[in-house]
């Protein structure tokens, strides 16, 4: 695993005001990618405090040489991929450079501050899209508690699949419709099962959020070669939120061989790619294993992996309702979770999902499943907290939810926060409810 460097520095502060704020999501502790677009063209570039850093501007500018300037060249086209396929090295070599660039007492301060109308923009000011193109992506599913709830749910006889604490166990979702956070969320139309027992065909009225971390996967491994667990750090690029959003209604009817129709119809993550290095000063062991559980195979047992598996990551979600806006009334926290309800570390599931010799490419998405924990507040998913529809959820204002409605607006949130580490945020994932299409006759 790799060490800590000045990039850590708790008390390292930039010249970027905005960016020493208490619980800013980008202190310079973090400095996330993305792809930015401004006046229709799409642009590389890192967040600080309120500002982006507008990395084709910087090297033009002459702020950046060397392995960084490699990293900025790989990205031009406003495409990420580039850049992931060169190796972690690389863009750690950027992240040394920025921070140096970027902090208060820079020795290139005034060099910066001069370049600073060229070299920053305001947030506001720009469309977040897509950081790289996803090839593929794979969701796991690795909340023992989430699982046993779904399977009793469903009224299995063992709620808990037999393989679930053997192996990380996942499916092939569809890559073509992730969006960025902000992206319209249409109802999918679809085949279910209603309250009378009869097959219906029409607007999914069991829509759900399902809170999960996502990691990007750096450079690939070849067809047929696999990935040790050992090595596997080196093939994570970095981690964002995602809202693997869920039309149980359609997904509980149809699932036989996996997951399809009740899950593709779009998926949100956060733009910014949080890197790993970024996330070193917040490692924790892998999750325990209780001691009836079977024992790791070796190939998903690696020393490093089990001393520092884990990350301290607290996730939250919140819902935004049609009501609450016109009343002008806050949005409601309804999840509050952590990343240590995972049994899996993100590790092993790329470990676990390379060990046929299936070829992993820079770009490629892999979900952690749904970050559900043990108790109420930890249940992250409606079904869930509501026990499939069996107790609605208060959201105050005398509203309740089943199930989200229309006009409904989930945000994600995650920050990790760690002993003497300065915390740092994942930014928001959002995504609002509109109606389904009217279907062609």
């Amino acid at each position: 695993m790799k060490k800590l460097n000045a990039t850590h520095d708790p008390l390292r502060r930039s010249w970027v005001v905005s960016a020493n704020q208490p619980c800013c999501d980008f202190p310079i502790q973090n400095l996330p990618l993305g792809v930015f677009s401004i006046d229709g063209e799409k642009r590389a570039g890192v967040a600080i405090g309120d500002k982006v850093v507008d990395l084709q501007q910087a090297l033009h500018a002459g702020l950046l040489d060397g392995d960084a300037a490699v990293a900025v060249r790989a990205s031009e086209g406003g495409k990420l991929n580039g850049l992931m396929a060169l190796g972690n090295h690389y863009a750690s070599a950027l992240r040394a450079q920025l921070s140096d660039l970027l902090r208060s007492d820079s020795p290139r301060l005034l060099l910066a501050r001069e370049s600073e109308h060229l070299i920053l923009r305001a947030m506001d000011d720009v469309v977040m899209e897509l950081p790289c193109d996803i090839g593929d992506y794979t969701d796991f599913l690795t909340s023992l508690h989430h699982t046993e709830r779904h399977g009793r749910f469903k009224g299995l006889k063992d709620p808990l699949p037999p393989a679930f604490k053997s192996l990380p166990v996942a499916y092939h979702g569809r890559a073509s419709s992730i969006r960025a956070s902000g992206a319209k969320v249409i109802r999918p139309n679809g085949q279910y099962k209603n309250s009378q027992g009869e097959v219906c065909f029409g607007p999914a009225p069991m829509l759900d959020f399902e809170l999960e971390l996502a990691a990007f996967v750096a450079r690939g491994n070849p067809l047929s070669e696999p990935v040790a667990i050992r090595e596997v750090q080196d093939y994570i690029f970095g981690y964002c939120l995602l809202n693997d959003w869920s039309a149980k209604s359609i997904q509980w009817w149809e699932q036989v061989l996996g997951p399809f129709l009740g899950k593709n119809f779009v998926s949100s993550i956060s733009p910014w790619i949080v890197t790993t290095e970024a996330l070193l000063p917040f490692r924790l062991p892998a999750p325990p294993r209780a001691a009836a559980d079977p024992a790791l195979l070796p190939y998903l047992s690696g020393d490093e992996d089990q001393a520092e598996g884990g990350i301290d990551i607290g996730l939250e979600a919140w819902i935004s309702t049609s009501a609450q806006r016109s009343e002008q009334r806050p949005a409601v926290r309804i999840t509050q979770t952590h990343l240590k309800n995972l049994y899996w570390t993100f590790g092993q599931m790329l470990t676990h999902h390379a060990s046929n010799g299936c070829n992993l490419r820079a770009g490629d998405l892999i979900g952690s499943g749904t970050i559900s924990g043990e108790s109420n507040l930890t249940r992250a998913c409606i079904t869930e907290l509501t026990n499939a529809g069996a107790d609605p959820l208060p959201l105050g204002g005398g509203e309740f939810r089943l199930a989200l409605e229309d006009g409904d607006e989930i945000i994600l949130m995650a920050r990790a926060a760690h002993a003497g580490a300065v915390s740092i945020g994942f930014g928001e994932c959002r995504g609002r409810i509109f109606p389904a299409r009217d279907w062609p006759v």
